[in-house]
């Protein structure tokens, strides 16, 4: 039986519900009382007790509050034993126990006689004379203990593991009303005689040591004694653990123990366990002979072993049940763990074998030998199926063994074996159908069987049992089920070639959504079907709207006509088709309907929905130990859900289904899109995604033009122009916020052979630096550096964003190919990080690279960039040929895919004979893994395809022309343009030229490592070219070996000297000779550099032209090939987008629906879940495991044709570095301070800015929020309200006068000229009023001993723990013993909890919120009879301390619910005062535009508080401890904690008014209390009172940049220790004043009543607020002087100094005051924001920005 495990362990059944060591049946007919009882008997247990409010709680969650339901309750009768004891004249418990809790709804009479939980009271209960109303009931079972009545059985379980052990059992009757259904009348006291005997042994020989057994009521087993009344049984027992035999089973690494065989004797047992690895619950099966337990183990694998365990069990179990076990019962108990045994080997059996057709699969390749190689692999299957097969028929001898003829079925049920037995005779076998319990279960119906099948005189035994075969590799996946007919002594009866067939059913459960097609056969009568096997029988149902008369033709590979295929209907609208109907045709049939209407009608409105099924019959042929088809055919009765097979045989039967998918007609493409309006769903959408993908193109085409400009190398502008050793530097910038700069950046290379010049990293044409961007540039220098060691980078802190956070930087050596590494990740500013603005950063080193961090960081970023194809649009690197429109497309193109696929097998039904394969909480079936694998391949190929030729296809190469104004300023010279060149020439001077070979020369020696040689010159001289080429000649022939590997280079330079020479010709020299000469050396120089080059002369564009071409090797697919890419993304998308909208047409609108909410969830969660982890997950393996470093991330661009140098004579580079600009030289640290310094400055001026502004909103929404919560409007109607009710009331009043006021006042404004309203009618009261009085305890005080004649009693003042607490009749007499307890009784005390009431405040005390309270009843005249029966009976005596008037009303025109508490209270000289509480509160939200703004604004509040959290949060990270040593620190924590409280407080507020306003709705005849509602209210009024008190000091702390307010914070913090002293002084004198007044006069006046209220009065009396005349007229001459001592040392002397000390603090602080670096703050912004409206400062500002 299926269960459910409650709390404590206690198990269930799945209809009963578990409580408190009980299960508890909420039964859902009705009978009357006693049947209720007897139905509940029949389970062993009882109508319910309701024992405690724990139970009464537990009823109301789950009964109907609209129902009537019987309880255990009935008359007390004479106690039959001495367990119980009730009062005569009550109700009590059917056992007899006392009703020490109840929840009468009204008093029981004395003549009732059951009770039951009344309809709509709150579940109150209600005694009745009238036990035979039928009403639904609680049965209540008791866990342990069970009764059973005569001629029934007393049922005993435990559960798995667990031994039956009896406490106790009698047998007679303890009570009268357990077992009385055969009774008319309660009994009389006569018949009640009856004792009990004690059947503990008997009981105990049946049941112990059992896990289950039944007792029955047996007269011959027991004597009789109660005769008249009749007897009962009665057990009580508990469960504990047994021994057993458990057999546990998993799918590897099993072994098999015995724990005590090594000394066993005969009459013990045996504890045997097979044992795997894998945790797995234990099958058990208690044994209580172990005699027959003797077995060997020769199996060879984990399965072979268990069914080798499982036989000898079943061998066990067959001869202790011939032996000793005389009980069906105790046979199929021990039975069940065995079947459930095996069902879990055969589960771990068919998983092994579907891991093994791919093993099958290649010994048929490499051997040729599939049908050995497959067998040799069934082989342990095959034992293990024929092992499971003896089992199984073992069990089935034992459960037929002493079975009785046409008795009740034995049924065994697991996940995959179902055992039926039976034993009936022959002539009522074709009568019934035999099945299992299951749904699943297969059904077998005979027809008459001939009479050489049975004999007649003999008993059939009829066995089922499930199918072990499930190893071999058929399409079995249906239910699979074995009918065998066997004879007493077990030999089988042989059944086949019977003249009628026998009907077999077998189901597929959970087949999920069928495979239907409607057709409108209006616009449409043809579908096809795909036929998946030539062995299939094909059933067609067909279900039309209304009853029609059809034609159905189908044809095979073309449409049919009427000499094809002839419907043959054996049932109404099924056609069955069988193979050799069909000729065995596979693939694609055309079914044609017709609807046969009158003649002239040439349409019908009608539908028609067809189902298709193909499905197969097939046994198991022991002899050929395989499936087939041979005396089984497939039945007109079969559907998605059940196949039905007619046989004329009986074997292993099963079914084989092919779930078709429904194909799409293309030639029905007009009539589908007919349908377009009834369905729009598909089609919309496909065409949405159309117009989405257009708009998305055009963006991503604008976004490939702005990147092709990001793409380009940039040429330095101060490179130079004799430099020619190239360099290409590419700069990463990070992706973190702010990580941009628009500062000028400056670049140093540090090499083994030297160091390069600062470069200035700029271009003109383009932004550069940018978020997340990468930037290239060409760096030249002299010569070669060598090995690069180190880079040099820093910026100037210009601009706007000055910060930078560069990423990393690559180096190439265009001239040898080489490549270094530069891991940066660091902040070149002021303010962020290490604060600098130039830092070095080393080449990385291999271990560098393979850094996990880098690696991880590095495949991250790359492959959300560029492998990511969707995430990849937004973000696509610009040097990536991959465009971002192609990346749109191809994502459009996978998209429309994913969807076709989605919805070809979207509802495709699931196999549920499937085994779930799960990964933890995952669970799938293989079928689910082959749509996946299915789909894969159907989508994901020609998707790859596409990518990859977009992304490798090589780009267009453009031919442009070179435009000469790229390459820097030149000059050309030719003989026709001579005139205009010498403008031109000016740029070019011999000093120009002098400069550059310095250059060279300095260059060479840093190049050699030489120092520069020094020229010694006049104070005027220069040094002139000869000279200088001098020395490069002797820099050259001294390091002549060295420089070998430079000579390239230098010969370049001395050509450009020479070709400048050769422009300014000797006129432009002083001194022709010095020109002739320079020419003479360059020639010289050439010469010599000659002789070491090679044979072929360099050239400028030789290496750069062979360099160039070693770069441009041609990889990828031609350019071409991307028209290709176009035409695979327009054909996909096309074909897709069509047969996705055809499909959808198909599906209808509904089914639609469900797939399109279900791709769009599916989508989006593998977009921004499942494909982000893969490239976490990727990126991780790749940096642990592979540790490969992409050092070509996207590819580099190709070199620009305008960088090479041309050996052009007539064009000589003019341009020269301007090395004086600032950026070329670091910032020195004191600039860098200074900046610090600013940019901190300029950082607390916006933030102080930022936080001034946010407060100001943060405010503004908080007095919206406070205000939102509060209507003025309350204090007018609570004023109403007051004035109303308290009419006629004095200082002093009797009790009355209490109850005149009662009369009058009260009621007539309770009940208004308007029925249900109070006064005016204005306000609703909501619900009735209660009326509560709290009382002293008599003889409470003690009286004085001369008194105690005369005052024979008192009592004290009030307090909690003398107050009265208990129950009274009328008048306050002592109750009786047999009195009933009425909860609505005003005599009985209620407690503060019941009454849901709080305590309150007084004028005297403080009251507790219990009391003995009435209700005054809706109307006037029943609350006058209330009131007068509460006056006739005294309820107001000399011990009343205090009366509550309690309600609520409703004002619907100001929207305010009213809690009203009217409070008459008294001291001991008995008169009574008069006070009110009064509370609004809003619990309906108004619906204006008003009540939308304070909601908006309590978000923005909240949004607000989440903000400042985040910001203390961080605050309190850095500063740790000290946070708290902030006064302000802990003014911001308060008001957040408050903040949250309030939300807190607010929803319960929410919630609690709900709960009492459906109280309400429910119960609008009671008295319903809205004092919860309202306490929590004036909480939240609160905590929103104290937010805005704390939220408006916090504006002290905003403003403490003014100078003022800061002189002010000084001074009080200055003179803070005399303050101090005199605080003292004055709280001492305060004192002193305030005890010696409440002394003199607190008892005559009542300002000095308390030293509280004596305090009050004398600091008025220090403001001027004083009452003069009071003091004067008690006592002239002692007033006088107590006032005026007090003015005179308290106002003018001790305040006067307190004064003073404050102005002599401030007048130094004047004096002495220093500016603060706020001040300084405040100066800067106000300097910020006159500058920002054009104005002037008038304050000098000497702190301005550098």
């Amino acid at each position: 039986m299926e269960g459910h495990i409650w709390p404590a362990g206690l198990f269930c059944p799945e209809d009963q519900r578990g409580f408190d060591d009980a299960c508890y049946e909420f039964v859902g007919f009705q009978l009357s009382s006693q049947k209720a009882q007897a139905w509940c008997e029949r389970g062993g247990g009882h109508l319910a007790f309701i024992l405690s409010d724990e139970i009464q709680q537990f009823f109301q969650t789950h009964l109907h509050p609209d129902k009537d339901w019987w309880i255990g309750l009935a008359p007390v009768a004479a106690n039959l034993t001495l367990d119980f004891s009730s009062t005569e004249g009550s109700l009590a418990w059917l056992d007899g126990s006392d009703v020490s809790y109840d929840n009468w709804a009204n008093a029981p009479d004395a003549g009732a006689t059951c009770g039951h939980i009344l309809k709509h009271s709150s579940f109150q209960w209600e005694a009745s004379q009238n036990c035979g109303q039928e009403f639904n009931f609680i049965c209540q079972f008791d866990t342990g203990k069970t009764i059973a009545c005569e001629n029934q059985n007393a049922t005993l379980k435990c559960g798995s593991g667990q031994m039956i052990e009896i406490e106790d059992a009698f047998y007679g009757r303890k009570t009268v009303h357990y077992c009385q259904s055969k009774l008319n009348s309660t009994p009389s006291l006569s018949q009640q005689e009856c004792s009990w005997i004690n059947v503990v042994d008997s009981v105990t020989a049946h049941c112990h040591g059992q896990q289950a057994c039944q007792v029955p009521v047996d007269l011959n087993l027991f004597s009789e004694p109660c005769a008249v009344l009749g007897s009962y049984l009665s057990i009580e027992y508990h469960c504990k653990q047994g021994h057993d035999v458990a057999v546990t089973h998993m799918f590897t690494f099993c072994s098999f123990s015995c724990d005590n065989c090594a000394s066993i004797n005969v009459n013990d047992q045996a504890k045997l366990r097979l044992r795997c690895e894998t945790v797995c619950p234990d099958v058990v099966w208690f044994i209580e002979d172990p005699k027959p337990l003797s077995f060997i183990l020769s199996a060879s694998s984990p399965q072979e072993k268990a069914t080798s365990l499982l036989v000898d069990l079943s061998s066990s179990l067959n001869v202790i049940t011939v032996n000793q076990l005389g009980g069906d019962d105790e046979v199929l108990q021990a039975a069940t763990p065995i079947i459930e045994s095996a069902s879990n080997v055969l589960n771990v059996s068919l998983s092994s074998v579907r891991t093994e057709p791919s093993l099958i699969f290649l010994n048929a390749i490499l051997q040729s030998s599939a049908t050995s190689n497959q067998q040799d692999l069934m082989c342990p299957q095959r034992k293990v199926s024929d092992s499971l097969l003896t089992g199984i028929k073992n069990i089935q001898s034992a459960l037929l063994n002493n079975r009785k003829m046409n008795g009740q079925p034995a049924i065994i049920d697991s996940g995959q074996i179902s055992v039926y037995v039976n034993r009936i005779s022959p002539d009522s076998i074709q009568m019934q159908n035999i099945n299992g319990v299951r749904n699943s279960s297969s059904r077998f119906s005979f027809p008459s069987l001939p009479a050489d099948i049975l004999s007649v005189e003999d008993p059939v035994d009829v066995r089922v049992r499930a199918n072990p075969y499930s190893w071999m590799e058929e399409n079995i996946t249906g239910t699979v089920g074995s009918l065998s007919l066997t004879r007493a002594n077990g030999t089988v009866i042989p059944v086949e070639n019977l003249p009628e067939e026998i009907e077999i059913f077998l189901p597929r459960t959970d087949m999920g959504q069928e495979n239907s097609t409607i057709l409108d056969l209006a616009y449409f009568s043809t579908l096809m079907i795909d036929v998946p096997s030539p062995d299939v029988t094909l059933v067609l149902k067909l279900q039309p709207s209304e009853d029609l008369s059809f034609i159905l033709l189908l044809g095979y590979k073309g449409y049919p006509n009427y000499t094809n295929y002839v419907p043959k209907e054996q049932e109404k609208f099924t056609w069955v088709l069988r193979p050799k109907d069909r000729t065995r045709d596979v693939g694609v049939h055309y079914l044609v309907i017709k609807p046969i209407v009158e003649p002239g009608v040439k349409s019908i409105n009608a539908t028609v929905t067809v189902i298709s099924v193909a499905a197969q019959c097939k046994y198991w042929n022991e002899s050929t130990s395989s499936w087939s088809e041979d005396g089984c055919r497939v039945g007109p009765l079969t559907t998605p859900l059940v196949t039905q097979c007619l046989c004329n045989h009986l074997t292993f039967f099963g079914s084989s289904f092919f779930v078709m998918p429904n194909l799409v007609d293309v030639s029905r493409t007009a009539e589908l899109f007919a349908t377009f309006a009834n369905n729009p769903v598909v089609v919309c959408f496909v065409a949405t995604i159309f117009a989405a993908y257009v708009l998305v193109v055009i963006w991503a085409r604008r976004k490939d033009i702005q990147d092709s400009a990001k793409v380009k190398i940039t040429d330095l502008g101060d490179n130079d122009p004799l430099a020619e050793y190239r360099y290409m530097l590419t700069i990463s910038t990070g992706h973190r916020r702010g990580a941009s700069t628009s500062s000028q950046v400056t670049i140093t290379l540090q090499g083994t052979e030297g160091e390069s010049e600062p470069h200035h990293l700029t271009d003109p044409e383009k932004p550069v630096f940018e978020r997340g961007g990468m930037d290239m540039f060409l760096l030249t220098t002299h010569f070669s550096l060598g090995e690069l060691q180190s880079i040099r980078l820093w910026h100037d802190n210009s601009g706007d964003h000055p910060a930078w956070y560069v990423n990393n930087v690559m180096v190439q050596d265009l001239e040898l190919g080489h490549k270094w590494h530069f891991l940066c990740n660091s902040w070149l500013a002021v303010d962020v990080a290490e604060c600098t603005l130039d830092k070095v950063f080393p080449v990385a080193t291999e271990t560098d690279m393979k850094r996990f961090s880098n690696l991880f960081f590095m495949k991250t970023a790359k492959d959300f960039r560029d492998g990511h194809i969707w995430f990849s649009v937004i973000s696509r690197p610009p040097c990536s040929t991959f465009t971002r429109v192609q990346r749109v497309s191809c994502c459009f193109s996978l998209l429309l895919c994913t969807m076709l696929t989605s919805i070809m097998f979207w509802g495709i039904p699931t196999d549920p004979s499937e085994q779930t394969m799960d990964l933890g909480h995952i669970e799938f079936t293989w079928q689910q893994v082959i749509i996946g694998i299915q789909s894969s391949i159907i989508m994901f190929p020609i998707n790859l395809l596409i990518v990859s030729i977009f992304r490798n296809s090589r780009p267009r190469e453009k031919v442009t022309k070179t435009d000469v104004s790229k390459q820097g300023n030149t000059v050309r010279v030719s003989p026709s343009e001579t005139s205009s060149s010498q403008m031109e020439m000016k740029n070019i001077t011999p000093d120009t030229v002098i400069k550059d070979i310095k250059r060279m020369a300095k260059s060479l020696s840093k190049a050699m490592k030489n120092p520069f040689p020094h020229l010694e010159l006049g104070p005027d001289q220069h040094a002139d070219i000869n000279t200088l080429l001098t020395v490069l000649e002797n820099i050259i022939r001294q390091q002549n070996e060295k420089i070998s590997n430079n000579s390239k280079y230098l010969y370049r330079q001395l050509h450009h000297v020479e070709k400048e020479l050769g422009l300014l010709g000797p006129s432009r020299f002083p001194n022709p000779n010095n020109y002739n000469r320079a020419m003479q050396q360059v020639q010289g120089l050439k010469s010599h550099l000659e002789s070491s080059l090679d044979e072929d002369k360099p050239s400028p564009e030789g290496s750069i032209n062979g360099s160039t071409k070693k770069k441009q090797i041609h990889r990828g697919l031609p350019w071409w090939f991307v028209f290709v890419g176009w035409i695979l993304v327009i054909a996909t998308s096309g074909v897709s987008g069509y047969f996705t909208m055809m499909y959808g047409l198909t599906y209808g609108k509904d089914r639609s629906i469900s797939w399109l909410i279900s791709m769009v969830v599916s989508f989006f969660e593998s977009l921004f879940i499942t494909q982000p982890l893969k490239v976490l997950g990727f990126a991780a393996f790749f940096a642990l495991v592979l540790k490969q470093v992409d050092l070509d991330e996207f590819g580099e661009p190709q070199i620009d044709e305008n960088f090479k140098r041309t050996d052009d004579p007539e064009v000589v580079p003019a341009d020269r570095r301007d090395s004086t600009c600032s950026f070329y030289q670091p910032p020195p640290p004191t600039d860098i301070e200074k900046m610090r310094n600013s940019m901190i400055k300029e950082q607390k001026v916006f933030s102080l800015i930022k936080e001034i502004l946010g407060y100001m909103g943060f405010m503004w929404v908080l007095l919206l929020v406070a205000y939102g919560q509060r209507d003025p409007n309350a204090y007018f109607l609570t004023r109403h309200i007051r004035q109303s009710f308290s009419k006629g009331i004095s200082d002093t009043m009797s009790i009355q006068d209490v109850f005149t006021w009662a009369n009058t006042t009260l009621l007539n404004n309770l009940f208004g000229e308007y029925p249900g309203f109070i006064t005016d009618g204005n306000s609703k009261l909501v619900g009735n009023a209660r009326l509560r009085q709290v009382r002293m305890q008599k003889g409470s005080c003690l009286v004085a001993l001369p008194m105690q004649i005369s005052v024979p009693d008192c009592h004290a003042l009030y307090s909690w723990e003398l107050e009265d607490m208990g129950s009274y009749s009328p008048g306050w007499s002592p109750l009786r013993n047999n009195a009933t307890l009425n909860p609505d009784n005003p005599w009985i005390y209620k407690s503060q909890h019941k009454l849901r009431a709080y305590p309150i405040w007084g004028n005297v005390k403080l009251y507790r919120g219990g009391g003995f309270a009435t209700d005054l009843l809706p109307d006037l005249k029943n609350s006058i009879r209330v009131l007068q029966y509460l006056y006739d009976n005294i309820w107001l005596d000399v011990y009343t301390q205090a009366l509550f008037v309690e309600f609520t009303v409703y004002n619907a025109n100001v929207n305010l619910f009213c809690i009203v508490t009217l409070i008459l209270e008294t001291t001991a000289t008995g008169a009574f005062q008069f006070r009110s509480e009064l509370q609004s509160v809003r619990l309906y939200q108004s619906t204006g535009g008003l009540h939308i703004f304070v909601m908006a604004s309590e978000v923005v509040y909240f949004l607000f508080i989440i903000y400042y959290m985040f910001v203390q949060g961080k605050l309190m990270k850095r500063q740790r401890l000290a946070y708290f040593q902030s006064k302000w620190n802990l003014l911001e924590l308060a008001i957040i904690v408050l903040s949250w409280s309030a939300l807190s407080v607010f929803i319960k507020r929410t919630l609690l008014g709900q709960r009492d306003v459906s109280q309400y709705e429910n119960n609008k005849d009671q008295f319903v209390s809205f004092h919860e509602t309202a306490q929590a209210d004036a909480v939240l009024g609160y905590l929103i009172a104290f937010l805005v008190l704390l939220a408006t000091v916090k504006l002290w702390h905003l403003l403490r940049l003014n100078p003022k307010l800061h002189m002010i914070t000084a001074t009080l913090q200055r003179a803070w220790t005399d303050i101090s002293g005199f605080l003292v002084v004055i709280a001492i004198m305060f004192l002193a004043y305030s005890v010696a007044s409440n002394l003199m006069y607190g008892w005559k006046l009542y300002s000095y009543r308390t030293l509280l209220e004596a305090a009050q009065t004398i600091v008025s009396l220090q403001l001027g607020i004083f009452n003069y005349e009071e003091v004067l007229n008690y006592n002239p001459l002692l007033g006088a002087f107590l006032i005026g001592s007090c003015i005179v040392f308290m106002t003018f002397v001790i305040l006067n100094l307190f004064i003073s000390v404050i102005l002599v603090a401030f007048t130094q602080e004047q004096i002495h005051h220093k500016p603060s670096e706020e001040e300084e703050i405040v100066d800067l912004m106000l300097m910020k924001l006159f500058s920002l409206f054009g104005l002037k400062s008038k304050k000098k500002d000497d702190h301005t920005l550098p």
